[in-house]
């Protein structure tokens, strides 16, 4: 065996399922993860969460059993545990995915029972980085994941907003600023013009025919996908009023891109609310492209509790 289970607190185990590539994890802590594999979100669900399966089967021969799963997942998803469908991904773009009982599903692959805390991939995030990262003291924290899709998450005083479900920040309602450019953007299947169908990273590709990694700094892709994120951190402002948004996710990468965004934010919030210097309201996740799979291990932490 590669290590003695017998030298580890208990094993967490967590996944961050994204709409486009699956990360598996386990771990004695959060901060310290033993082993990770990752590994692309097919079209069939069965054969992705088979991946998984196979990974932590491995993982446990060579750490010990898993005492708890933490799962972030794309969404949107079921996470009432009242309902009769909890655990399952609901109506989603992703194809193949819709309905497909993920924890009941990973729960016949795992075999022994186990707790398993089960959120969505920016609800783990925010968990992630108001633990262990740039939210570390902040009260009101507001995360926004930018890449395949869109969403966002609220922390207060240590809890999860939600609802009557999640929110889904990634479908509200935002300009259309493609038109005057001459651009006919609409990836979402679902709305004309919401958040996720003008800004997520197939957005990107659908309006300019390259991903983003392709185009340069200079490009005038990044000054409009900055009007797009003011805009929504805008709307996050006055909705949620938190004392920090942290933008995250793949697309949120690209370098100067949250430095565009202050500068829209700053010409549409026209100095209407008392906020800290725009330096410290929007920023970078420390945690980087980590957020998601510590936060899924906070989660699964917290069922030991």
């Amino acid at each position: 065996m590669e290590n003695d289970p017998t030298n580890h607190p208990p094993l967490l185990g967590a996944i961050e399922a994204g709409g486009t590539k699956y990360v598996c994890a386990v771990a004695s802590h959060p901060t310290e993860i033993l082993r990770e594999v990752r590994f692309p979100t097919g079209d069939d669900p069965a054969a992705t969460v088979a991946q998984a399966a196979a990974f932590f089967g491995e993982a446990t021969r060579d750490f010990g059993p898993l005492s708890a799963l933490g799962i972030g997942t794309f969404g949107p998803a079921d996470l009432d545990p009242r309902s009769p469908g909890h655990g399952s991904i609901l109506t989603t773009p992703k194809p193949g995915w819709s309905g497909y009982p993920l924890v009941h599903s990973l729960r016949e692959a795992l075999g022994p029972p186990m707790p398993i805390a089960f959120e969505t991939d920016v609800n783990a995030a925010v968990v992630g980085e108001a633990r262990h990262g740039e939210g570390l003291h902040t009260r009101n924290l507001a995360y926004i994941t930018i890449g395949t899709g869109i969403g966002a998450a609220f922390l207060h005083d240590g809890t999860l907003l939600r609802g009557r479900m999640h929110p889904e920040v990634g479908h509200i309602v935002v300009p259309d600023y493609d038109t005057p450019l001459g651009h006919d953007t609409q990836v979402c299947p679902f709305h004309t013009s919401c958040l996720e169908g003008r800004a997520s990273g197939p957005a990107i590709k659908a309006r300019w025919g390259k991903a983003g990694a392709d185009l340069p700094d200079d490009h005038p892709a990044w000054d409009l996908q900055a009007r797009y994120l003011a805009a929504a951190c805008v709307t996050l402002t006055a909705t949620w009023s938190p004392d920090l948004i942290l933008l995250g996710g793949g697309v949120a990468q690209q370098a100067g891109l949250v430095e565009r965004v202050r500068h829209h934010f700053a010409i549409l919030a026209n100095s209407y609310w008392s906020l800290p210097p725009l330096e410290l309201y929007l920023r970078t996740p420390a945690l980087d492209q980590r957020a998601g799979i510590v936060g899924a291990l906070c989660l699964a932490q917290d069922l030991l509790a």
